[in-house]
């Protein structure tokens, strides 16, 4: 696979590397090691102060880096811009509270016949990071922030169409004072993921991708007794109930689903409408999604911009394809533009059956399947029906609905009366095929840590400790 910019906007290449030999990847996983033994070294507060260098350095950069990422992968320049604002955030985040979370825990001292006993949370090593291309910023920073302050350090192996913001990235973390190695962008193809995670100096991966690659991910790691968090995309549902605010809802839908052009994880893809208020609705939001306007990117007026690639732009462009030949309806959109650029129009498409491919695969692009449902309990026999398990949504003013989708929706995260998103403060990830562990908080802080026990006896002999192994 080539490592280069292509700009989505006009298919033209603009820049391309060289990806890293055997030598030049030994040395950088040998720094990021050597990095580690003086990282961990370090206090929080003075981890907490080059995080918050680089949460200024973001802020200060904000409209060049912006720029990159529009020209690198195709989303609207205002996307991009809320996308390094939001990085800055979750630095500054992870800088203020990561003192706290790290805190030594005090457990119950007399219960376990011991002067003081407590958890300690201590980082592992180098971290290797799988990260996609649709969030290129914001999908490594969720990771790099809680692993810097941790005390880890990163090896990135970002997508291959995102080079420029994957080394942005590594001096953007030099430049706010971490040591070299500490975060390291490795410009390799995914043939090399196996050689750097069998590794015995990288500890630890996290992966956002693709089920066939978190799968690849978690052999190798198997294989080498590594911990990995990985998230797996989602084809979350998005339930509207006869008592919704249906303009509200319309309306959030249309983000929801097509946000960052439609290619997001967590963006809402079936939209699953009780039939009371079905008509209702599907007009109203087949309506907001054709009065999206599409085209360049970096234009304020843009709503959408291109696909960040020709083959998936084809791939989207297949799955309505296939629903419409098996009788599916489309509302609005549907037709592949001609011309330069990996464009495709918001479209919505009713009167799915399980044997289309829309029924149960992701798609990833600004099209939506519209599901009629009778009940609540259909609706969630629906919006379960999937292999993923990252996001819902449920729009519904009933407090006990509200209640009941908490705890029916099979999810990672369930957002009642709003669009899925993520938070520093909330922990994020999925279930089923979506993936395990999570991001964000103090729970995605921890899932590279060493969780210590430590018991500390008074000194003499104490009943019990020690008669009993484990």
């Amino acid at each position: 696979m080539s490592i280069a910019t292509t700009n989505p906007a006009t298919g033209q290449v603009l820049t391309s590397y060289d990806p890293m030999s055997d030598a030049q990847l030994d040395a950088a996983i040998e720094r990021a090691d050597l990095a580690f033994r003086d990282l961990r070294r370090t206090t929080v507060a003075q981890r907490g102060r080059w995080l918050t260098a680089a949460a200024d350095l973001l802020d200060a950069e904000r409209d060049e880096t912006a720029r990159l990422m529009t020209t690198e992968m195709g989303k609207t320049y205002a996307a991009a811009q809320a996308e390094v604002t939001k990085c800055a955030s979750a630095c500054r985040f992870y800088a203020a509270h990561a003192e706290r979370m790290l805190a030594d825990e005090p457990a119950d001292a007399r219960a376990v016949k011991a002067a003081r006993a407590f958890v300690r949370y201590q980082p592992i090593g180098p971290v290797l990071a799988v990260m996609p291309w649709n969030f290129p910023l914001w999908q490594v920073m969720r990771f790099a922030a809680p692993a810097l302050m941790a005390g880890n350090t990163g090896l990135l192996k970002h997508a291959s169409n995102v080079p420029q913001t994957a080394l942005y990235l590594e001096d953007l973390f030099r430049r706010a004072g971490f040591g070299e190695g500490a975060f390291t962008t490795l410009l390799v193809g995914s043939d090399a993921v196996d050689r750097i995670l069998s590794d015995p100096r990288v500890r630890a991966a996290t992966l956002t991708g693709s089920e066939g690659a978190g799968r690849s991910i978690a052999q190798i790691a198997g294989r080498e007794l590594k911990k990995t968090v990985l998230e797996l995309g989602g084809s979350d549902p998005f339930v509207v109930m006869p008592s919704a605010d249906l303009d509200r809802a319309a309306e959030v839908a249309t983000t929801a689903r097509c946000q960052n052009n439609g290619q997001s994880c967590i963006a809402a893809k079936r939209f699953i409408v009780h039939t009371d208020v079905f008509d209702a609705f599907a007009q109203r939001f087949a309506a907001n999604m054709a009065a999206l306007r599409v085209g360049d990117p970096m234009d304020p007026a843009t709503d959408v911009g291109p696909l960040a690639s020709e083959r998936g732009r084809d791939e989207i462009d297949a799955q309505v394809r296939d629903a419409v030949e098996q009788g599916a309806t489309v509302l609005c959109g549907g037709e592949k533009p001609a011309g330069p650029g990996w464009f495709y129009p918001p479209t919505v498409v009713t009167d799915l059956r399980p044997e289309m491919r829309m029924w149960s695969e992701e798609v990833f692009g600004p099209v939506a399947g519209l599901f009629r449902v009778s009940s609540y309990a259909e609706a969630v026999e629906v919006a379960n029906g999937t292999a993923f398990g990252l996001g819902a949504n449920a729009w519904t003013t009933d407090p006990q609905e509200q209640e009941r989708f908490a705890t029916d929706l099979d999810a990672g995260n369930v957002f009642v009366n709003g669009m899925t998103t993520s938070f520093p403060e909330l922990p994020f990830g999925g279930v089923k095929n979506s993936g395990y562990g999570r991001e964000l908080s103090a729970l995605g802080m921890r899932e590279f840590c060493n969780t210590k026990t430590v018991w500390v006896g008074r000194g003499e002999a104490t009943a019990g400790a020690g008669a009993h192994a484990e």
